[in-house]
């Protein structure tokens, strides 16, 4: 599979969803940003786009446009709880490198 979640990830993308009420899944893509070059965002989606590629994973929609899926083919987006600090995490073979704050990344 060109992508993949953890469950943990699945179940807040859910729960997410579920709070707003709508919506047909998660997209996943990239902007610039930062001084490695690009970040990661995720924003629901309602409609999907022309160049939009969807993957279901474990009931969850991950929507990706077509220029960002050259950079995220391979990801796994998890999400973890470090004491009062949670999020999602990318795990990214395409990435060559972050910047010192983890904000952005190369590839």
């Amino acid at each position: 599979m060109a992508i993949s979640m953890t469950p943990a990830a699945a179940d807040r993308v859910r729960s997410f969803l579920a709070n707003r009420g709508k919506g047909l899944g998660l997209r996943l893509g990239l902007r610039t940003s930062g001084c490695s070059g690009m970040a990661y965002v995720l924003e629901f989606v309602d409609d999907l786009n022309d160049d939009d590629e969807l993957y279901t994973i474990d009931g969850v929609n991950i929507i990706i446009d077509a220029k960002s899926f050259i950079y995220l083919q391979g990801i796994e987006l998890d999400f973890i709880k470090e004491g009062l600090n949670e999020g999602f995490q990318f795990n990214n073979p395409n990435a060559k490198g972050e910047c010192g704050c983890g904000e952005s990344f190369t590839v």
